[in-house]
């Protein structure tokens, strides 16, 4: 028994000698002498002037303290800024007995007055790497011991008071000439512990616009990392933005996932990339779009798989309901659901650019061009030769991720707008992977009528690849042509199918490289601008010697247009229009690539209208209508050497009648040439019109 009340007497003594030594250490030993010691060994680890301008002073009991004041890290040369790293005050006090069994008890953490300045040069360097390449290499960590706090170093933890105030955060890129700086950085935990929620409440303002972080964290549990961590936190941003999002963080250190709910109040992207002082990166062709956006989301995820779902996204005036997945990162899988009730995309698309002359170059010529005389080709107008500047290299799509990506999804939508055409209820499908992806169905409806198609895209190669095959029917086009091409010039219910083939990723490789055919009916319609019935009748009226009183039209009940593609150039391999005065015929090729026509339109009279409500005989003479010229400025001609030879042949009653006329001489070799007159005039009557 003596023994052990020794042992108990001799423990409290040394307990009594260890307190009274820390208490009495610090009143005897100058801290401030320890100070270039100090500054020496910090400046050796990190590379960098390092300097404590301030007094320092140490406590060791009851609280292991200390408190220094100046502090200044200097910035890497090469770098504006003096200092990378600077602290006006630091003041932590933590409960020294507690540490011996891993509990930390801190009286007060203080940071007042930290400036940190991150700084890129115009070779591109940080300052930090300097930093991060003075740094020793990090030792081989230990397995956690078993029972230890999911593998902290702590059992618990509890701060009465931490808060960092007057805080800088400086960004500076040299190479982009931009220097962001967040001023007036707060920071307050209230009641850290491991056992309740931590509220955390950041201040700051970016460039003077305000930002702000509200909310709770935790508990964190017994044995943090390990156990599920509640989440609550508000965001506020510029007084434009505000986030808020609820949910669970769940093994954050083993098996880390989370399930939170996310909720994103209306704002302006317009307004708030504005407080950033930025420009709005992108110019729409309605100033007012992206005004008004909100969502809300449920969203979960493990580091190999993420899932949002219950998505419901108010982009101005449309509602936009979706969810999705995506796993396997390195490869993407990912499933797409989207619903959109109306969107117009037109306010979205870039304002298209005028087109202007170039300075020096002389004013167009707007008068047309003479028709080609009777037996004469239009005249090809060949470019003037010009030395243009060498065109700047186009930048290749990377095709790359499209050929990892396994994608399944589907859009649909109920009412759209886009480059003026409208269109409702579609539904698109889209499935692929390994490069290859498949649309089917793509369907709508437009314009009283449907249309149906699906559509290939292989992107395995350099150049994609692109197979679509689409049927229309019950369009009506005159509302169509006026929407998209702001013309009038076809009226009908039309019917088509199509099915073309085509390489590349851009309008003139697609055009060079095109392939495939095509079927278009209209029907119960009328060709608007042009007179084809007076055109085969009257020449000097149909081409512009006699101005028609109204607009010209042609109505029709069927208007058919077979047509094959091949690398771009169409070939009209058939083309009936069946007017109430006639039928016309046409053939001849369409170029893509140059923009060009070469069409032959051939009439034909119809002798009676029966069936049409109309017993009137039709007669007068058939005109053949070349058609030539470029898409922005089509020419029209009548084709004067088919109709001469049609009506010599028609109004001769034999071959050698030609020769007797142009010989000068009668019938029965009369030499007197009144006759010979008379019959060149009724071989020609009709010509030029009666």
């Amino acid at each position: 028994m003596k023994a052990v009340k020794w042992i108990l007497i001799c423990a409290i003594g040394l307990i009594v000698i260890v307190i009274g030594a820390l208490l009495i250490i610090p009143m005897f030993v100058d801290a401030q002498k320890y100070k270039p010691y100090v500054e020496k060994q910090v400046s050796r680890a990190t590379g960098l002037p390092f300097s404590i301008n301030g007094e320092l002073e140490l406590s060791l009991f009851p609280w292991a303290g200390i408190e220094f004041s100046d502090l200044h890290l200097g910035n890497p040369p090469g770098f504006t800024e003096k200092d990378l790293l600077a602290v006006k005050s630091f003041d932590v006090k933590v409960k020294l007995i507690p540490l011996l069994s891993r509990d930390v008890q801190v009286d007060r953490f203080l940071v007042d007055g930290m400036k940190v300045v991150l700084e890129k040069n115009k070779e591109g360097k940080v300052n930090l790497e300097a930093l991060a390449a003075s740094s020793k290499a990090p030792q081989e960590q230990k397995e956690p011991e078993k029972g230890s706090a999911g593998g902290l170093p702590v059992k618990n933890i509890a701060v009465a008071e931490m808060t960092v105030s007057n805080g800088t955060l400086l960004w500076i890129d040299a190479a982009a000439g931009t220097r962001k700086e967040i001023t007036d950085l707060n920071l307050e935990l209230d009641d850290v512990s491991f056992d309740r929620p931590v509220h955390i409440m950041v201040s700051a303002n970016l460039d003077r616009k305000p930002l702000a972080l509200d909310g709770t964290v935790g508990p964190l549990g017994r044995e943090p990392g390990r156990e599920d961590i509640p989440l609550d936190i508000a965001v506020k941003a510029f007084e434009e933005l505000s986030l808020t999002v609820k949910g669970m963080v769940k093994e954050a250190l083993e098996q880390p996932s989370f399930d939170l709910a996310l909720e994103i109040a209306p704002f302006s992207p317009r307004k708030l990339v504005n407080a950033v002082g930025e420009a709005f990166p992108v110019v729409t062709a309605d100033p007012d779009a992206l005004t008004r956006v909100s969502l809300k989301a449920k969203v979960k995820g493990t580091p190999s798989a993420v899932s949002v779902n219950d998505g419901i996204m108010n982009l101005d005036q449309s509602t936009i309901t979706f969810s999705a997945q995506a796993k396997d990162f390195a490869k993407p899988d990912v499933m797409l659901r989207m619903n959109i009730d109306e969107i117009d995309v037109d306010r979205y698309l870039p304002q298209p650019a005028e087109k202007e002359a170039p300075a020096g170059a002389p004013a167009e010529d707007t008068t047309a061009s003479p028709a080609p005389a009777a037996g004469e080709k239009p005249a090809v107008e060949k470019p003037t030769p010009a030395s243009a500047p060498t065109a700047p290299q186009e930048k290749k799509t990377d095709y790359g991720p499209l050929r990892t990506l396994v994608l399944d999804a589907e859009m649909r939508a109920g009412k759209v707008k886009v480059m003026d055409a409208r269109v409702q209820d579609i539904l698109v499908k889209v499935s692929g992977k390994n490069g290859i992806f498949r649309v089917d169905p793509f369907d709508l409806k437009a314009y009283q009528g449907t249309i149906a198609g699906q559509a290939d895209l292989d992107v395995r190669g350099e150049r994609p690849k692109t197979a679509v095959n689409l049927e229309a029917s019950g369009i009506m086009v005159q509302p169509l042509l006026k929407d998209v091409m702001k013309k009038d010039f076809l009226e009908g219910a039309t019917q088509a199918k199509m099915s073309l083939n085509m390489e590349g990723d851009d309008p003139d490789a697609i055009k060079r490289t095109l392939d495939g055919k095509g079927d278009l009916r209209f029907t119960d319609g009328a060709i608007v601008g042009i007179d084809l019935p007076g055109m085969v009748r009257n020449m000097k009226a149909a081409f512009g010697a006699e101005k028609p009183a109204e607009r010209p039209k042609t109505d029709f009940s069927e208007f058919l247009v077979q047509f094959t593609i091949d690398n771009g150039l169409v070939n009209v391999t058939q083309m009936n229009l069946a007017a109430p005065a006639l039928r016309v015929a046409a053939a001849g090729d369409i170029d893509l690539v140059k923009e060009t026509l070469d069409l032959r339109v051939e009439p034909k009279i119809v002798g009676t209208l029966k069936g049409q409500q109309d017993v009137k005989e039709r007669a007068g003479l058939m005109v053949p209508v070349l058609v030539t010229g470029t898409f922005s400025s089509p020419k029209f001609a009548p084709d004067l050497k088919g109709v001469v030879e049609s009506q010599i042949k028609k109004r001769l009653k034999a071959p050698g009648d030609l020769k007797d006329i142009l010989k000068g001489k009668g019938e029965a070799g009369d030499t007197d040439s009144a006759p010979v007159q008379e019959k060149a005039k009724e071989a020609l009557k009709g010509i030029f019109g009666k």
